[in-house]
């Protein structure tokens, strides 16, 4: 939090960030520290570890461009700065995952962590964007946290997926085109039309994993199907109207 917080005055001196800007920061610092605190409490984690220590690196970047996209909206912000940070965030994200494995410090914990600081990554590079291409750019970042609300209402969206490298090729084909897109290298035509695929590609993912939940969940529902038949319940029980499977 104590880097977090330099790095802000940093950007205060280097960019002129505004009391927007750093307030922003400060509240994302804030909130990085304690909900990271409770996940690691409850994780029972002994020791942080090399790799959650990148991912932290990488979150601190986060913070410093979720500060500049918020002062973004009241006065010009240097471009190359932001997307410079958001770049090195992207590329550290290949690092601590190698780390966690040459160190054999893998953990849920880390795995999860890496998840969130990507999706809020995702989702402040797609906040930059909305305003010079439509705010259609925001589906890709609060897709995953669509998925996440649905599956409240939905446990069997819940269920683990298997690995899938189009899964993480999209994945990452989404920081990558939002970067580029976000640099102002491209004609603003181009820019958006590489934005809608990569949006496209997402959807598919998105879509390919449910569609494969979902006929687990098919599946689970079929297989237990004879084991609930083969229960011996009274004809009287008022249990036996509950024995029919959830739909």
């Amino acid at each position: 939090m104590g880097v977090q917080l330099l790095l802000l005055e940093v950007l205060c001196r280097a960019v002129g960030l505004s009391v927007v800007g750093w307030l922003t920061g400060l509240v994302f610092a804030v909130a990085t520290w304690a909900v990271l605190t409770v996940a690691v409490r409850r994780s029972w984690t002994l020791r942080f570890g090399p790799a959650n220590r990148v991912t932290l690196a990488r979150t601190i970047l986060v913070g410093g461009v979720t500060a500049m996209v918020a002062d973004s909206f009241g006065r010009h912000v240097p471009v190359a700065v932001l997307i410079a940070f958001a770049a090195v965030a992207l590329v550290l994200d290949g690092v601590d995952g190698k780390v966690a494995r040459h160190t054999g410090t893998a953990t849920p914990l880390g795995a999860r962590f890496d998840m969130e600081v990507d999706a809020f990554l995702i989702l402040v590079l797609c906040i930059h964007l909305a305003l010079p291409l439509g705010a259609w750019v925001l589906a890709i970042g609060l897709m995953r946290y669509a998925f996440v609300a649905a599956s409240w209402a939905l446990p069997w969206l819940r269920g683990a997926l298997p690995h899938s490298m189009a899964r993480k090729t999209v994945a990452a084909l989404q920081g990558i085109v939002l970067v580029v897109a976000g640099a102002g290298i491209l004609p603003r035509a181009s820019a958006a039309a590489a934005v809608a695929v990569a949006l496209a590609l997402l959807v598919w993912s998105f879509g390919r994993d449910v569609a494969w939940l979902w006929r687990v969940r098919e599946r689970a529902g079929a297989a237990a199907l004879p084991a609930l038949g083969a229960r011996q319940v009274p004809a009287w029980s008022v249990t036996s109207r509950r024995a029919a499977p959830d739909r």
